[in-house]
């Protein structure tokens, strides 16, 4: 089955839940935000590829520069390698796991899963605030992959960096997307500038993203979903390549 016959999607996390771009044979790209990966999962067909920018598969013990595959493409991205940053143990991830209903109990937690982290680390290493703002996202897919180990032929880690450096013949984008956490519209208009380049339309790219995600989470599932083709197709490869597996067995690999 190629590309061309199934439907691809690319997903990133968003305030809302997730936000995917998703493309069926002979149909244009649509965006839509699910408040599960469940639930985006369940609105397409069972054959469906999903490349989504969540780490995925997670080390019982966390070495110097991360699972694998961030030391892996690091190198690759230059000044953009900032966007890459190392997930912590699993037992660091499920350290805690309540809502959090005050923004001192966050820090609290925060704070016990970088416990956990260092001491599931060689050198013994604390979490960085941005990489704890996504725990509850990377253990909703762990979760899933865990139960459902169907998925994991189709559920696949990218990253978009990684995606938009593959897609512009292995270099790096000049411009940050980003600057002091918020949007660049010059880093914004050359990664839009690739997208169309490969087979998107401006007028799709320019739409104000659905409520609940922002621009750059709009761009960010963009690019996932031609790398969801990529996939299906055979021109992806797994960052490291071949990949490792976690102690459930799930892949752990950057695919682009």
């Amino acid at each position: 089955m190629t590309s061309t016959e199934i439907v691809l999607v690319g997903a990133d996390g968003c305030k809302a839940g997730w936000i995917a771009v998703r493309r069926g044979p002979g149909m244009g790209p649509t965006v839509e935000v699910f408040a599960s990966f469940a639930a985006l999962l369940a609105a397409n067909p069972k054959d469906a590829i999903v490349a989504v920018d969540m780490p995925i598969g997670l080390p019982e013990f966390s070495s110097k520069g991360g699972r694998g595959p961030e030391a892996v493409v690091r190198p690759l991205l230059g000044a953009r390698q900032s966007s890459i940053f190392s997930i912590p143990s699993r037992a660091a991830l499920y350290a805690d796991t309540q809502d959090f209903t005050t923004v001192e109990a966050w820090y609290a937690a925060h704070r016990r899963a970088s416990e956990v982290a260092r001491a599931t680390s060689d050198p013994p290493r604390g979490v960085s605030i941005q990489a704890f703002g996504i725990f509850s996202k990377i253990r909703e897919i762990d979760t899933l992959l865990i139960a459902r180990p169907d998925l994991r032929g189709r559920v696949f880690e990218s990253h978009p960096e990684v995606a938009f450096c593959r897609l512009n013949g292995d270099q790096a984008m000049q411009l940050p997307k980003k600057i002091k956490g918020g949007v660049n519209p010059a880093g914004m208009a050359e990664r839009k500038a690739l997208l169309c380049r490969h087979g998107y339309a401006m007028d799709f790219l320019d739409q104000p993203p659905p409520r609940g995600a922002a621009a750059d989470d709009f761009l960010d599932a963009a690019v996932m979903m031609l790398i969801a083709g990529r996939i299906a197709s055979g021109k992806a490869r797994p960052f490291p390549d071949p990949p490792r597996a976690d102690g459930f067995g799930i892949p752990i690999a950057i695919w682009a």
